[in-house]
């Protein structure tokens, strides 16, 4: 078996253990639902260490959701020419909602991942998965 990247595996939405087995269920944009898996089906590596743990990832999407805000303000402003009058703030708003509203998925899912592969010091990597 080749070796996993750690790049692959925060953007395929790996474990952080064995950066083989899959966090969710579902698609990050369809008709299924996505959800978390309990244990990573390679591994056995328990996804939610404690109970509550994934609280924290509502602080991971509040501040990608800032950030996709402020972006979406920066970009709604600069591609309207500067328009900064009261009549262009539904302009602003519906951008910014709107971008919010779609991008909801993806911050509920990266915000898990990020949480899971950078901001926990009880699962590190175990090259030993990587064995054939």
């Amino acid at each position: 078996m080749q070796k996993t990247t750690k790049l692959y595996a925060l953007v395929q939405g790996k474990c952080p253990q064995c950066r083989r087995g899959d966090i969710f269920t579902g698609s990050l944009y369809g008709w299924n639902i996505q959800r978390t898996n309990t244990v990573c089906p390679h591994c056995a590596q328990r996804f939610e260490i404690e109970p509550g743990y994934f609280y924290a990832a509502m602080y991971v999407s509040y501040a990608m959701n800032c950030a996709e805000m402020i972006t979406l303000g920066v970009a709604t402003y600069v591609l309207s020419g500067g328009n900064l009058e009261f009549e262009s703030l539904w302009l602003y708003l519906t951008v910014i909602f709107t971008g919010c509203l779609l991008l909801a998925p993806f911050n509920y899912r990266y915000s898990r991942v990020i949480l899971l592969h950078w901001l926990s010091p009880k699962i590190k990597y175990n090259p030993y998965y990587d064995k054939p």
